[in-house]
């Protein structure tokens, strides 16, 4: 999530995806991690467990792991094959901004002031 309007939770998000490229960086140096995988890989995981949360509620709240499982499965090496290009940055900065889920009540962060 982003907080382009809070400059101090900007500092720490932007933190935390360094220490995820380094965490990245080094998977793939054990050979564990697919070498076409990419920080908006997670970014993209994220967003579809969102979804998945948010469908299936309470009605099977325990769906969300089996899709993270597929997820983390599929990241490992060695890759079976080439996966289509990321998006670009600012396409899926722009994409997080949107991605609040249906009913929820919060601002989108280009609403705050």
């Amino acid at each position: 999530m982003t907080f382009p309007t809070a400059r101090a939770m900007e500092k720490r998000r932007n933190e935390a995806y360094e220490g995820m490229v380094r965490l990245i960086g080094r998977a793939k140096a054990t050979g564990r991690l697919r070498e076409d995988f990419d920080p908006s890989d997670l970014v993209l995981l994220h967003m579809a467990n969102l979804r998945v949360v948010n469908a299936c509620g309470d009605a099977a709240p325990d769906a969300w792991r089996r899709v993270v499982a597929l997820m983390i499965q599929s990241f490992e090496a060695p890759a079976r094959a080439p996966l289509p290009a990321s998006p670009e940055h600012d396409a899926l900065y722009r994409a997080m901004l949107r991605a609040v889920p249906a009913g929820d009540t919060a601002r989108k962060p280009e609403q705050n002031s």
